[in-house]
């Protein structure tokens, strides 16, 4: 059986500024990452190969550079890494890429039977959260959204049993295979590669598959296939601090001012 991770690369969003004329991101010089919710994903692929001896293929679509994501995924020991890459692939919103992911998921399901499918809750990137859920509706699998926990996988009846995070409660779920699970960072502790893993990855062989290989209609995938778009990106105003007193010179009657402004807005109780 095999098991299909997702992975995406991104941009660090920690060190991604905003052009204050274009309202766009500012990319340049900007380090990518692994988005950190698929590094859960790869953890629990290879748990799930560790445990049943699945075989587990990791899949990324994006630029040519991407490539790099897919060969830390090789070194934590993936079997197969599939960089889905054209010009015609680009400028995808949910939809579009839900498809070409889909396709090469197809395509993967051709060769061997595939059993799970596992995606990053979200991408810090987009944080839309619909790629995952796009790709089971695309498929036809079902699909488990916010996995904390895999209670037990039965290859032999074809069941999966696991736990969703939901707000301030949990759910306990079972499906059939196959399956499409979007899984949150309380999941599991992901492993690191060793040197000799990281070497070996630096020859290992990352498929690349243009749309020659999924011949997918090109208004239905990349930008034309995108009905949405952003405008516009902006960081929220922050208002403007008010002066309460002097506290270098009168702490204590700052203090106290501070304390009656709470107390004011409600948000001190005595």
């Amino acid at each position: 059986m095999l098991v299909v991770v997702c992975v995406k690369q991104v941009p660090d969003t920690t060190q991604v500024q905003i052009d204050p004329v274009t309202n766009t991101l500012i990319r340049e010089g900007v380090p990518f990452i692994v988005n950190p919710y698929d590094t859960h994903a790869v953890e629990e692929g290879l748990k799930f190969k560790d445990r049943f001896g699945f075989r587990v293929a990791a899949i990324s679509m994006g630029p040519p550079n991407a490539e790099a994501t897919l060969r830390k995924a090789l070194a934590l020991g993936v079997d197969r890494a599939i960089l889905l890459s054209d010009r015609v692939f680009g400028g995808a919103d949910t939809l579009a890429t839900s498809k070409v992911l889909s396709a090469a998921i197809e395509r993967l399901a051709q060769e061997e039977e595939v059993g799970v499918v596992i995606c990053g809750k979200q991408t810090i990137d987009g944080d839309t959260a619909q790629v995952g859920p796009g790709i089971a509706t695309r498929l036809g699998y079902a699909q488990l959204t916010l996995v904390d926990r895999v209670e037990a996988l039965d290859p032999t009846r074809g069941s999966i049993q696991v736990r969703r995070k939901l707000e301030g409660r949990h759910e306990e779920v079972e499906a059939p295979l196959p399956v499409l699970l979007t899984v949150v960072r309380e999941l599991n502790r992901p492993r690191y590669p060793t040197v000799a893993q990281r070497l070996e990855a630096v020859d290992a062989q990352v498929e690349l598959w243009d749309n020659k290989v999924l011949n997918l209609d090109v208004n239905q995938i990349g930008l034309k296939g995108s009905p949405t778009w952003v405008s516009r990106i902006f960081s929220p105003e922050r208002a403007k601090g008010e002066m309460l007193g002097d506290g270098a010179r009168d702490p204590e009657g700052a203090a106290q001012l501070l304390i009656d402004k709470m107390l004011e807005k409600d948000l001190l109780a005595l």
